[in-house]
């Protein structure tokens, strides 16, 4: 199979609108941030660069190598992971991709799919890797189950968040009016008397913000992991 990123990059005659893939993958991505992956195509994004479509041929095949290209580039915007213990490291890991999904929420679409190899994947997985045996977490079981646990809680809380920003964007309500708006059904509901916990939960429990709920969800999952690392 022929990889995109050991296929050379064609020499652009002189044009009105030189190409090149750093071009279509940032156009892409602003097509993508301004929307969604539904607006990335490479006939939109040849019509963003004022190109024909078949000249985009010339540099990517399909769109899962344009898509290939475009997740390696924001990966490119992150901050190599610092700490000087493993859970500190996995903070970074965790509060870097969360702030890169909150930029470009497309990602977050892409997350937990199959394996990725850019260049900037690749240096950002090592960056990781070092970075935890740097702090004495050498033992590759180990290192592998933390990583991997951790990529498991990242799709799921990352993912999750997103498709709230999402509903409150198309709903037009924010939190706080959409808690409103449906407060009086709650209410009769609750009166009903068939929910008795429920209605104790929401009434009095605390509810934290996005952010809170991810910090705390990644408290567990490090105490979990603490648990399981060998003594």
């Amino acid at each position: 199979m022929s990889v995109i990123w050991e296929r050379p990059e064609p020499s652009e005659r002189r044009r009105p609108s030189p190409l090149s893939r750093e071009r279509i993958v940032r156009a892409a991505i602003e097509l993508a941030d301004a929307s969604d992956l539904e607006a990335v195509s490479l006939r939109k994004v040849a019509a963003a660069l004022d190109a024909g479509p078949m000249r985009l041929y010339r540099y990517v095949d399909t769109k899962d190598e344009l898509l290939e290209l475009m997740v390696d580039a924001v990966y490119g915007e992150l901050p190599p992971p610092s700490g000087e213990t493993w859970d500190a490291v996995l903070r970074s890991i965790a509060t870097g991709i969360r702030d890169l999904a909150l930029r470009h929420e497309w990602f977050a679409d892409l997350l937990g799919s199959r394996p990725r190899f850019g260049p900037a994947t690749l240096a950002h997985t090592e960056a990781s890797l070092s970075a935890l045996r740097s702090t004495g977490l050498d033992d590759l079981d180990a290192l592998t189950g933390a990583l991997e646990t951790l990529n498991v809680y990242l799709v799921g809380a990352v993912r999750k968040e997103i498709t709230e920003r999402r509903a409150e964007r198309a709903s037009g309500l924010d939190r706080r009016e959409f808690q409103r708006a449906t407060g009086p059904y709650l209410a009769r509901m609750f009166a009903t008397g068939n929910y008795p916990v429920l209605s104790e939960w929401v009434h009095d429990a605390r509810h934290r913000t996005a952010s809170e709920v991810f910090d705390l969800g990644l408290d567990y999952l490090i105490d979990g992991i603490r648990n399981r690392l060998p003594r």
